[in-house]
């Protein structure tokens, strides 16, 4: 019988572990690029600028039509009497029929529109690059967001086994302490604290499991799959090594100057805003075009015939130009002039706005960095003093000459420092990706 519950066991266990897929960290953000709808939406949006650019480039080109027309006219006319000179003419009903035949072609030019067609074209330029750096900019966040939920994946993972390992040892400590009280070297109440320590240990187990399982729907959610499937969070490689931690330390900046000025060089998104600044300012020039005078010319040419063997015969060609000179617009120029001046103090606001935002950021990335490196160190010789604390408390209680709660209060500081070195490792590796993506220097083209 055991046998065939254990071959079961092993049918079931292997079933499930072909049936679970694993999940990298490179190839949930590959997921994420790919899948994300606001980046789908934004990558569609920016064909509407390169046809905006591509119009605005028209606009100095002349258009050009062809054109024909065919007129056919059938006139009755009743018969009846005239009078002339005194006289009765008798005249007779007559039908006529006419038909015209022509074609033509013609085209027209902008000559001058008062600086409308050359500040329309550097605004849709301006308007494109600026798309572009917002999408990379959207590129990074999206690498970013993904990194922060898989590490907090990560992260819940490695507190689990903290947990799990806490449950083995008041476990273990439970079955020695119980036959220690049938031997008579405890007391039953030892017995009881220890059985109540394990029930707050599989209490905190139980917890853990589902923080686990919140931070991988969180991260499945976000990457668009489906969070009742089964997927293996696999760890990054080195995420427990300290020495590749020390490594990143040489890659984050410590001077807070120099920190401003390479984001201030390298963020997309502020680009972005400087460009969008300079767009509404061509919006200015082209609200003002409307106070100039416009100059287009236009040229065509038609043949016309009554009919289409003959219709060569006739030819006309016409070349003409014409100014327009504006007078009064019923203030309808002042207004949109007005518009556009008050939409390029406000994207100048927007972009003051983000240079403030940018520096409060990298400062305040920068300062919980340091303290997030000086806690790493701090809680790893935590760990080390809470382990060896609580070897100790265990041989004198064994000895006799200790006490439970000590054991107990040392298992809940080795614990505890295990799960606080934990959480500064990983809040560590996460500030580090921070200042990366608030620097805008987060790669995201190795993922596409």
């Amino acid at each position: 019988m055991r046998f065939t519950l254990s071959l079961i066991c092993l049918v079931v266990f292997s079933f499930t572990s072909y049936a679970q897929k694993t999940l990298s960290l490179d190839e949930a953000i590959n997921i994420a690029l790919n899948k994300n709808t606001s980046l789908q939406k934004s990558e569609n949006t920016l064909k509407t600028y390169e046809s905006g650019v591509k119009a605005a480039y028209g606009n100095f080109m002349p258009d050009l039509g062809v054109y024909g027309n065919w007129n056919w006219t059938k006139a009755d006319e009743a018969g009846g009497n005239r009078y002339f000179q005194g006289s009765i003419i008798p005249v007779p009903s007559t039908t006529a029929q006419s038909r015209n035949y022509s074609v033509g072609a013609s085209s027209d030019i902008t000559l001058f529109d008062g600086l409308s067609n050359i500040a329309t074209l550097s605004k849709s330029q301006n308007d494109l690059e600026a798309g572009q750096l917002n999408l990379e900019r959207m590129k990074q966040d999206i690498v970013f967001q993904t990194i922060s939920l898989y590490y907090n994946v990560i992260n819940a993972k490695q507190l689990l086994k903290v947990k799990e390992d806490d449950v083995k040892w008041n476990q273990k400590n439970l079955e020695t302490i119980t036959e220690r009280n049938k031997l008579g070297a405890v007391t039953l109440a030892d017995v009881y604290n220890q059985q109540v320590q394990e029930g707050n240990a599989e209490l905190a187990l139980i917890q853990a499991k589902n923080d686990l399982e919140t931070a991988r729907t969180n991260l499945l959610y976000y990457l668009g799959l489906d969070i009742l499937e089964s997927y293996e969070i696999t760890e990054p490689a080195g995420i427990s090594d300290m020495e590749t931690l020390g490594q990143q330390k040489e890659l984050n900046y410590q001077d807070l100057s120099e920190l401003v000025a390479k984001a201030l060089s390298t963020r997309s998104d502020y680009k972005s805003a400087q460009l969008s600044l300079k767009s509404a300012e061509e919006g200015i020039t082209i609200a003002r075009s409307g106070y100039f005078p416009r100059l287009s010319g236009s040229i065509s040419y038609q043949m016309t015939s009554d009919a289409i063997k003959t219709i060569d015969n006739s030819r006309y060609l016409n070349i003409s130009a014409t100014i327009s000179i504006p007078i009064f617009s019923g203030f309808s120029t002042e207004n949109q002039v007005q518009i556009a001046k008050v939409n390029a103090e406000n994207m100048d606001v927007e972009l003051t706005e983000l240079e403030r935002n940018i520096k409060r950021n990298i400062q305040k990335n920068n300062l919980d960095l340091q303290a997030a490196e000086k806690s790493l160190s701090v809680n790893e010789k935590n760990v080390k003093a809470a382990a060896e604390n609580r070897r100790i408390e265990e041989e004198k209680y064994s000895l006799g000459s200790g006490t439970l709660l000590n054991v107990l209060i040392a298992s809940s500081n080795y614990t505890t420092a295990r799960t606080n070195y934990i959480n500064a490792k990983f809040a560590y590796v996460v500030l580090s990706e921070q200042l990366n993506y608030y620097l805008g220097v987060l790669n995201f083209q190795k993922y596409e």
